[in-house]
Formats: C-alpha cells, sequence, structure tokens
C-alpha cells in the first residue's frame, strides 16, 4: 500500500477520503500520531520543533528501512 498526504481536500463521506484515498480511519489514526508527537514536543518545551519533527521522520525512515531490508 502506498502512503497518500493530505492535499486538503478533505471529505467525510463513505469509507474514504476523496482528497487522499486514505480511509476515514487511517486518516484519524495519523492525526492521533502526530498529535501526540505535537503533545509530547510542547510538554517537553523544546526550542527547535523543526529539528525534533525531523529526527522523528529521519528515525521512522531509518527503522523501517532496517526492518525491510
Amino acid at each position: 500500500m502506498k502512503f497518500n498526504p493530505c492535499v486538503g481536500q478533505c471529505t467525510h463521506e463513505g469509507t474514504h477520503c476523496e482528497g487522499c484515498g486514505r480511509t476515514h480511519e487511517e486518516v484519524a489514526e495519523t492525526q492521533k500520531l502526530i498529535m501526540d508527537a505535537v503533545i509530547y514536543a510542547m510538554k517537553k518545551g523544546y526550542e527547535n520543533p523543526q529539528d525534533f519533527a525531523n529526527f522523528v521522520g529521519q528515525s521512522i525512515a531509518f527503522r523501517l528501512q532496517s526492518i525491510n531490508g
């Protein structure tokens, strides 16, 4: 399955968003995951949130690549 990012044309009818094609369940889970990272960064009071976001993204990509070979 290929990930499709939000394109700003969200719909709520049916089972899938017509903008990105993801299921509404996947969209909600992704939003929760992102909000959890935002809350964590805010709780820590990071002065460089962009560095934190870049690190998290790179870490996820590295671990997935390591797992998938």
